[in-house]
Order: C-alpha cells, then structure tokens, then sequence
C-alpha cells in the first residue's frame, strides 16, 4: 500500500473512476481492500476526490437491470455522501477537454468525459482499472490491480 499512499500524498485532488465505486459497494474481491483504503483516506481529507456524474449513472446501471431501484438510489447516495468527494456535470469545458483526449489518445467517450471533467476540476491523478487510460498524460493513472496485485490481494 506504500504507492498507493505515495500516489494520494502527491495529489491534493485525485479524479475516481466508477469502478472504484463499483468493487467498493459490491465487495469485489480483490479490489475491496484496496477500495476501502482509497476511500478511508479520502474521508479523512487524505485528498480531494472528484468524480463525474458519469459515475452515478454507471453505478446504477446493474441494479436498475435487475429491476432493484432501491440498490440503484442506496448507491448513488452512498457515493453523493462522501466526504471530500465532489461529483461534477459534464460542462461545456469538460467536454472540449475530452475531445482533446479522445483525439490523442483514442479513449472512450464515456472515460474522455471522466477524466475531461476531473481534469477540469483541478484534479492531477486519476485511479481507474483500466490500463489503456495509462497512455493519457494529463494526469498520472493509477490502476487498482497493479496496486492489488502489490498487496498480495490479487
């Protein structure tokens, strides 16, 4: 857990991609402790966190397929009461933002978008689990399963 620590002390604000969110709410092994300890640190004001609406649309996604709208809304206010968390719009800036991205480096539109409205917003590391987001430069990428993997956890 040392880079992880490493990581959050060099960035007072750290965009969170949804999967974090994800293997933290279902208890997915073996990102969960490394999750949690995202989140402790975040709570403490270990760092800022910033996240889009992006993330409250995606964590809703499954419970809403399998007809469990109170998972959807338990979710999504578990994740809008987070301390030290801010959950961004999509502005006009941050869509020009991920243009940007995604004309460089070929990303998705829904994570150009992450990672356009978190870089708008100040942030200067991104987590995510996904390693084809490590070729963006704008921000430094942590990927949780190379941190899991560091724990011994995967």
């Amino acid at each position: 857990m040392d880079r992880l620590a490493g990581f959050l002390a060099a960035h007072a604000a750290v965009g969170l991609d949804t999967s974090l969110f994800i293997y933290h709410l279902e208890d997915v092994a073996p990102y969960a402790t490394v999750t949690g300890a995202i989140l402790a640190s975040l709570v403490q004001a270990g760092f800022m966190g910033v996240t889009s609406v992006i993330s409250l649309m995606e964590i809703t996604v499954q419970p809403l397929a399998r007809g469990l709208t109170d998972v959807a809304t338990e979710y999504e206010s578990a994740i809008s009461r987070l301390p030290n968390l801010t959950v961004v719009p999509i502005t006009r800036a941050a869509a020009r933002q991920a243009a940007a991205l995604r004309a460089v480096y070929r990303i998705r539109p829904a994570d150009a978008l992450q990672m356009g409205a978190c870089l708008t917003h100040g942030a200067t590391g991104f987590i995510t689990n996904d390693r084809d987001l490590t070729r963006v430069r704008e921000l430094e990428v942590l990927v949780l399963a190379d941190i899991a993997e560091a724990t011994g956890e995967a």
